[in-house]
């Protein structure tokens, strides 16, 4: 059972990341017949830490209070992507996953489960920007920049800031039911469960070609998302051979024309439907998806959510 609760922090640590963990499992809400967890604080650098938004923190416990926890919750912090943590933590980590209890980090807390080995073999979620660093840093671990959180039970990982939210309420469903976790998250005024994943948060800028080769046909190509041309036609635009192509084509952007096309045609879609209420076949027309239902299938798989719950997350549920 999820009873004993600690977070443990570093100089640096992210105020809110910090808040998200307290605020699951810190409040007593024992008034709505909600279970209250034996929940603390713990520093792995002394009593008075430095918290990332520029005040400090005095902090009772130290990492001896890691040993009774069923879970030990880390979270963000400034700088965690490039420096060494305390190895009487990382200690501490593996100490207490190798006696069954659980670890789950929020954001770039994940890199300090990483620097424990504790990731080694395993899936995990990280926020997007931190990705490519954490699968360089650790390349036995397989990072999923895509998702809002992983549960490699005993490790659980979040993405950045709110996507730690998911993740505790994720792990109070998994211990203690959704009833628990429906009250928690009403409590808090948020979802109980989210759609989709980072996808559609990232910003993805357009491509461009360093060698220049294709690079007005990508421009022209962008100008045309919502006509249907062929390889061939496109590689007479850009007077090669469809084979020379092709190849050029993979070597300057790193996908090929369909996918390079495709990906575009989302984008272009998720900015129609943040800025406009243009309706799901008029968004389809002009991206060159001709109906809705081909938006559909192909939004979901490139965002993980629906056109329609794009547009509500980030226009509000009026908007669909």
């Amino acid at each position: 059972m999820l009873q004993n609760v600690a977070v443990v922090l570093l100089d640096g640590v992210n105020p809110f990341e910090l808040g998200v963990v307290c605020e699951v499992f810190g409040t007593d809400r024992s008034d709505e017949g909600l279970p209250v967890y034996d929940f603390a604080v713990a520093s792995a650098e002394g009593p008075l830490l430095r918290m990332a938004s520029g005040f400090s923190l005095q902090v009772e416990h130290g990492l001896e209070r890691l040993e009774a926890a069923d879970l030990i919750a880390v979270p963000a912090g400034n700088g965690y992507a490039s420096r060494d943590f305390p190895p009487e933590l990382l200690d501490a980590l593996r100490r207490a996953v190798g006696r069954g209890a659980r670890v789950l980090s929020v954001c770039s807390g994940v890199f300090v489960l990483a620097a424990a080995g504790l990731l080694d073999g395993r899936r995990c979620a990280t926020h997007w920007k931190h990705a490519k660093d954490l699968a360089r840093q650790y390349p036995g671990v397989a990072v999923e920049p895509d998702v809002l959180y992983v549960d490699e039970d005993p490790v659980i990982t979040s993405a950045g800031t709110a996507a730690g939210i998911d993740a505790c309420l994720h792990l109070v469903r998994k211990e203690q039911g959704s009833e628990v976790a429906n009250k928690i998250a009403r409590r808090m005024v948020v979802p109980p469960h989210r759609d989709g994943g980072q996808a559609q948060y990232i910003e993805r800028p357009l491509p461009h070609s360093e060698a220049g080769t294709v690079g007005e046909l990508l421009a022209w190509m962008e100008r045309h998302l919502d006509e249907e041309v062929t390889v061939e036609q496109l590689a007479a635009r850009a007077h090669m051979s469809p084979r020379t192509f092709a190849r050029r084509f993979q070597q300057e952007t790193g996908t090929t024309p369909y996918r390079w096309v495709l990906r575009q045609r989302v984008l272009l879609a998720q900015r129609l439907l943040e800025a406009t209420d243009e309706t799901m076949d008029a968004i389809a027309g002009r991206t060159g998806f001709g109906n809705a239902a081909t938006l559909r299938h192909h939004f979901v798989r490139a965002v993980g959510t629906t056109p329609n719950a794009y547009r509500r997350t980030f226009r509000g549920p009026e908007a669909a």
